[in-house]
């Protein structure tokens, strides 16, 4: 039965790249009948590094059959996988978040958990000397992955092997990174063909804080004006996503790349609270501006407070 190599829902730029060079190692050094797939419509910037590497776009799954072997990849969350992921033959584990829990497996798996900024990052450590005879698609598809994760080395999450492994696959390839990560933000900015709704689950994960139930949307974007300018009904539509979600409330974080923040709507007063509680700032409009705040899985999630 083929594997299935996948990452979380609303895939970004690394949840499209894992699974396809996860997929590669495995048929090419293990001989594993391996297939990348997506659970969801990529984003623009993980969209533009299928075409610039002339890969193709993984079919995306709604349902996974129950018996099915996979491999989840950058997530370790059952809320971003299928819902009967416990049903599932889970073979591996190659992520770089925090440990959640909730997955089950029926025996003894492989699992590759380091504090690195991508998972694309991890692959290429355990992939070791088979890197040698990775094909320049799939190095462009690893190198795009960490660029992306890293913000081209902007993010606290950033590493040391993170950005020696960067610049090892750029010079493989003759890539100039500044030209071509600012190349991948220009598509990863251009919004304007999503609906609200789209635009707040883009790139969002789900997480209680104190009983409360939030989708956690951060959009990264070296022109943040484009996005906020359609603050009010971004806003708006907060009210129908999280309903349609279960959740008590989207919270949405624009972070400006180039200058290094990011700022938060706050459409009520539950998201006033939390932007005080969270990060000592003082709300007096519909937005706030967070100096310095890059990343969601270093900044934003661990000081969520209610």
């Amino acid at each position: 039965m083929t594997t299935l190599v996948f990452g979380h829902k609303s895939p970004d730029t690394d949840s499209t790249g894992s699974p396809i060079i996860w997929a590669w190692y495995l048929k090419t050094v293990h001989g594993v009948d391996a297939k990348p797939v997506l659970l969801g419509e990529p984003n623009t910037e993980a969209a533009f590094m299928l075409k610039r590497w002339n890969l193709d776009k993984p079919e995306i799954v709604s349902t996974v059959a129950d018996g099915t072997p996979v491999v989840i990849v950058d997530t370790n969350n059952p809320a971003e996988l299928p819902d009967n992921i416990n049903n599932c033959d889970i073979k591996a584990i190659i992520d770089h978040h925090k440990l959640v829990g909730g997955l089950e497996t029926a025996g003894p798996i492989h699992i590759v958990m380091e504090p690195l900024a991508c998972t694309a990052t991890i692959m290429f450590k355990s992939i070791g000397k088979h890197m040698a005879q990775m094909p320049d698609d799939i190095k462009g598809a690893m190198l795009s992955c960490i660029l992306s994760d890293t913000l081209e080395f902007r993010s606290p999450t950033t590493t040391q092997e993170d950005k020696a492994i960067a610049h090892d696959l750029a010079k493989q390839l003759g890539i100039d990174i500044p030209s071509y990560a600012s190349e991948m933000f220009e598509a990863k900015s251009d919004v304007s063909s999503f609906s609200n709704a789209e635009l707040l689950r883009m790139d969002s994960k789900e997480y209680t804080v104190a009983g409360k139930d939030f989708r956690v949307s951060v959009l990264e974007t070296t022109a943040p004006k484009i996005v906020l300018d359609r603050k009010d009904s971004l806003m708006a539509s907060m009210t129908d996503v999280a309903a349609e979600d279960g959740a008590d409330q989207v919270l949405l974080f624009v972070v400006d790349i180039l200058n290094e923040e990011a700022t938060l709507l706050v459409p009520n007063d539950l998201v006033k609270t939390v932007a005080e509680k969270s990060f000592g700032v003082t709300v007096t409009g519909d937005t706030v501006v967070l100096p310095g705040v890059m990343s969601r899985k270093k900044q934003i999630i661990p000081n969520l407070k209610v």
